[in-house]
């Protein structure tokens, strides 16, 4: 099987995001080719290069989209009328408008509709936007691309009308000359796959399916690919794009992050409506992807896949831990809250004064480093150094420290060193460092926040967030019961290895690999050197009109098979007697 795996500012770039399962997938799954179509996010991430990559990835293309160089393509008057029809009728779907743009100059002043787009006004707004989304993108086919025209003031115009027109909503009608400038070119950078070269035979059109790696702007190729040559499309999400589009640039002004809210959902809709299926990391990306428009019928849980190996010496021997000391790990920064936690630890010693807090990670960025400052502060305000003595050193029960250090050289190491493992987030997608613990044989205590619920299970206690008190008696209800500790601990590790391993996410993905090439195969006519149809080169059951996957009838007519119960299958085509036959 030949795929198309797409990324977005991850696999292959070192410094990529779900770089780790992308590359574990494809290395998995050697009986498969794979064909990488990355798009990059910066230069920086283009300089750092690629890692190394299995003998099974055939070829790697990439295009950057944090800069584009102008296509110097000169649309003629039809094409420019196409193209303000298009994008005006986007347009007016981000707005809320309740018709087509009209153009200046065109006749009545009655909306014009574009090439291919449904006629009528109860069309839904999915099929508005899909239809100006792909005459766009047949559009840039014809010409060689739309970058130049989607940076144009023609562009900013057309925006304009859509925000003024009748029907359009509040915050779109609010928008002014900035706002429509910004949105404006958020949509020419998020709507660059339309000019690449990657959609012929040669291309996304010779591969069995397309996998994009994340929603957005990284499965529009996957649309085009559908949509010009009918390859089916995969996505995964571990964390929703849209949930993520919703939680940045809180400042923007609100024309602006209405439009490009409404941009991102009819993409995200658009992507779920044509993909085969989806696939969530877990059941709170799964509602999310729910509640923006994916069909129940269409979405599976796909587990990310941790490797087990590296903790596996750790989680046979758990005796090993210090019972007197919490640990946190992850990367610090103000979604972690660990202000709560410093504070659920002041009561903590109040209760057990011998318990130690090891913080394990380093700062996320410039504001994580901030926030490391002042977790700092907070500790050493909180707890003074201690001495057991008038001439002893002081010391401070809170460490904050890094892996790969001489004390902590691995994650393992960091996990091995206490008895409790502690999360305490405001905000978590999937959240890895637990399941890490749990491959140790760690009990966890963690706050209920995204799909802590889901990966913990029964073998770990959860508490509300941001309250210090409830996390505070949690972590000493744990260090004051050793055998439940162990107990958990070691259902914990069981619970790991059975659902959030290597094997089992690649497993599952082959299985949805075959399980689409089964229902939407290719109908794809091999030539031979002359140009002429090669005989044989598609086995005769790819003809046959029936789904492979689907399940057979439980009733069998006077004991024989179940396809017996079913009408006879008429061939497709007529096959030509042999030459000489009577």
């Amino acid at each position: 099987m030949r795929i198309g795996l797409l990324t977005e500012g991850g696999y292959p770039y070192v410094s990529g995001d779900a770089r780790l399962w992308c590359d574990r997938l494809v290395r998995g799954l050697g009986q498969h080719e794979f064909d990488v179509y990355a798009l990059s996010r910066s230069q920086h991430q283009e300089d750092e290069g690629w890692i190394p990559l299995p003998p099974n990835v055939r070829r790697v293309r990439t295009a950057p989209m944090w800069t584009a160089e102008d296509d110097a393509v000169v649309l003629g008057r039809r094409a420019r009328r196409r193209f303000t029809e298009c994008f005006g009728e986007l347009a007016a779907v981000l707005s809320g408008a309740s018709g087509g743009v009209v153009p200046k100059g065109s006749a009545g002043g009655e909306p014009v509709a574009a090439k291919g787009f449904a006629e009528g006004a109860s069309t839904p707004e999915a099929d508005r936007f899909a239809n100006a989304l792909y005459g766009l993108a047949e559009l840039a086919r014809e010409t060689g691309g739309l970058v130049g025209a989607l940076r144009s003031e023609t562009a900013v115009r057309t925006l304009e009308r859509a925000c003024r027109a009748p029907g359009a909503h509040r915050a779109a009608r609010e928008a002014r000359v900035p706002d429509l400038l910004a949105v404006t070119a958020h949509l020419e950078r998020a709507l660059r796959p339309l000019s690449l070269d990657w959609y012929e035979g040669d291309g996304l059109g010779a591969v069995d399916l397309c996998h994009a790696a994340s929603g957005g702007t990284a499965a529009l190729p996957g649309l085009l690919a559908r949509h010009f040559t009918g390859v089916p499309l995969l996505v995964t999400e571990y964390g929703v794009r849209l949930r993520t589009h919703y939680l940045t640039a809180p400042d923007a002004p609100p024309a602006v992050r209405s439009l490009l809210a409404a941009f991102h959902g009819r993409l995200a809709a658009e992507a779920y409506a044509r993909a085969e299926i989806v696939t969530a990391g877990n059941a709170h990306a799964r509602r999310w992807q729910e509640r923006c428009g994916a069909d129940r019928e269409k979405l599976r849980t796909v587990y990310p896949g941790m490797d087990a190996r590296p903790f596996a010496e750790v989680g046979e021997s758990p005796e090993g831990a210090d019972p007197d000391t919490l640990v946190w790990v992850g990367r610090v920064e103000p979604a972690k809250d660990l202000v709560s936690l410093l504070h659920a630890f002041a009561e903590i010693r109040n209760r057990q004064p011998k318990t130690r807090l090891r913080i394990v990670g380093a700062p996320a960025g410039s504001e994580g480093t901030a926030y490391l400052g002042h977790c700092r502060a907070l500790a050493a305000q909180l707890f003074p150094d201690e001495a057991d003595g008038p001439h002893a050193t002081g010391d401070n029960p809170v460490s904050f420290e890094e892996i790969g250090g001489p004390e902590l050289p691995a994650p393992a190491d960091a996990y091995a060193s206490g008895a409790v493992t502690v999360l305490s987030s405001v905000v978590e997608g999937f959240p890895i460092s637990l399941v890490e613990a749990m491959l140790c044989g760690r009990v966890t205590v963690s706050t209920d926040v995204g799909a802590v619920v889901e990966v913990i299970g029964g073998t770990g206690l959860v508490v509300p967030p941001r309250n210090p008190r409830a996390l505070a008696q949690a972590c000493v209800a744990l260090l004051r019961d050793p055998a439940r500790r162990a107990r958990l601990g070691a259902a914990a590790r069981a619970r790991a290895l059975e659902l959030f391993t290597v094997e089992q996410n690649i497993d599952a993905f082959h299985g949805i690999y075959l399980e689409i090439v089964s229902r939407a195969p290719i109908r794809r006519v091999v030539l031979d050197e002359a140009g002429a149809p090669l005989p044989f080169a598609v086995p005769a059951e790819d003809h046959v009109p029936i789904r492979w996957a689907a399940p057979s009838p439980s009733l069998v007519v006077r004991g024989g098979p179940g396809w017996a119960t079913a009408g006879p299958v008429r061939a497709t085509s007529a096959v030509p007697a042999p030459e000489g036959a009577r």
